[in-house]
């Protein structure tokens, strides 16, 4: 259904800080207090709803998502099945009336077919449509694993990062990488390096940025918190983001249950429904970015038994997140 690539995956949290409601209900284990989700970014990775993207069509679907009260959309690619064919400027217009905001897009990264929609193959035509779609930014939820798992391999992948990156700021948008849980594990030449440290080391700042799929992060902090050798090398998903906050725009929220006995140390489940701790993640963010609404906030489940249940029953618990009372 989705014509271009789209990240397979999401991640976990909500937001900055908002201003007090009049009233704030207390919600059991939430406490009594400000909103944790900033006005105006609660958002949602299309790749979730691509059943009814596909069947029902965007105008629909997105009719829907306002009822929600949605306030963003990052796209999962620009085709909607069997609702027929519609132009990007048609996308963004539908997008536009149903009081939406498009805050970025998945694409691959890269392809032996030369011809293929990714960053490496046709990067112009890639750009040349999110500034069609009025993206702020651009990114890819493929990992730096173009040329193998060592630490000269991922230097080359942030090489063309750096490049992805630099076309897409001349035109006013962000370049973004999207993480699974293996960009944690360490690389094969230096099983002492972990390899996403390589990754926010070699390339610039200004022109890379991530987006932390929390739910992967956590799963990246269960399966490598060892070395191969078992050494302890334990590490929190947060502490990336709070050492450099501006490099990360984009989360994507989704959330688990620790689950000993799955292959990854986690079951997927609703927003709301697992144990990621979104609340302290948020208040954190919140807290070094001293409250301003900097961050993007991107509800995902990779598949659904319901997907707009999903989608309500995710929006409802963001938006019902509470600061601790004093």
């Amino acid at each position: 259904m989705l014509g271009v690539a789209a990240g397979a995956t999401a991640a976990a949290l909500l937001g900055t800080t908002a201003a007090a409601p009049a009233a704030a209900t207390e919600l059991p284990g939430q406490g009594l207090g400000r909103p944790v989700l900033p006005p105006g970014r609660l958002g949602i990775q299309l790749y979730s709803l691509r059943d009814k993207v596909a069947t029902l069509g965007f105008a629909q679907v997105f009719a829907e998502l306002q009822r929600y009260g949605y306030d963003e959309v990052e796209y999962a690619g620009y085709t909607q099945g069997s609702a027929g064919p519609l132009t990007l400027a048609q996308l963004k217009q539908l997008t536009h009336d149903h009081g939406l905001r498009a805050i970025g897009s998945h694409v691959g990264y890269y392809s032996d077919n030369p011809t293929a929609y990714t960053f490496a193959q046709n990067l112009t035509r890639v750009l040349d449509d999110a500034e069609a779609l009025g993206l702020k930014h651009i990114g890819t939820a493929s990992g730096p694993w173009r040329y193998g798992a060592t630490v000269d391999g991922w230097k080359r992948c942030a090489e063309e990062f750096n490049r992805f990156g630099a076309e897409a700021k001349k035109r006013g948008m962000k370049f973004y990488q999207h993480n699974h849980s293996e960009e944690f594990s360490f690389a094969t030449d230096r099983p002492d390096v972990r390899l996403y440290d390589v990754l926010l080391a070699e390339t610039d700042p200004s022109l890379v940025h991530l987006e932390m799929d929390i739910f992967w992060a956590y799963v990246g902090q269960y399966r490598y918190s060892r070395r191969v050798d078992g050494t302890p090398a334990p590490f929190d998903p947060l502490d990336y983001v709070l050492a450099q906050p501006d490099r990360y725009p984009l989360f994507h929220v989704k959330d688990g249950t620790r689950d000993g006995s799955a292959p990854y140390g986690y079951q997927m489940t609703d927003v709301g429904d697992g144990d990621i701790d979104y609340r302290r993640f948020i208040a954190e963010v919140t807290r070094i970015s001293g409250g301003r609404p900097a961050h993007h906030w991107q509800a995902e489940r990779d598949n659904p038994t319901d997907s707009l249940s999903f989608a309500r029953r995710s929006g409802d618990h963001l938006h019902s997140l509470r600061e601790k009372a004093g």
